[in-house]
């Protein structure tokens, strides 16, 4: 394991393991979720530049772009759910009293 390889998987670990057991704020649980595309965005253009191929130069810049997305998408829903229930922490939310 190279130690570029570690650092992409080392991030996307964390990233995940904070997603899973530090789930206070939904605020945190987005910084989780950006940390992670961010590195497997790394990681995608570092594997595109690896096998010097033209056609997978494209898809870490379609990633980067649903990665856009999701965060415009999750900071929507934050905004919606600090105005309707007041904060941002996810113990406060109830999937059954919408």
């Amino acid at each position: 394991m190279t130690p570029t390889h570690f650092s992409v998987s080392s991030a996307f670990i964390l990233g995940l393991m904070g997603l899973a057991f530090h789930r206070t704020h939904l605020l945190s649980a987005l910084l989780c979720l950006e940390g992670m595309m961010l590195s497997l965005f790394i990681a995608l253009s570092l594997w595109s530049l690896q096998l010097d191929a033209a056609g997978y130069s494209s898809s870490p810049m379609l990633m980067l772009a649903f990665s856009a997305c999701e965060a415009s998408a999750g900071l929507a829903l934050l905004v919606a759910t600090a105005r309707t229930h007041g904060t941002d922490r996810l113990q406060s939310l109830n999937l059954l009293q919408c």
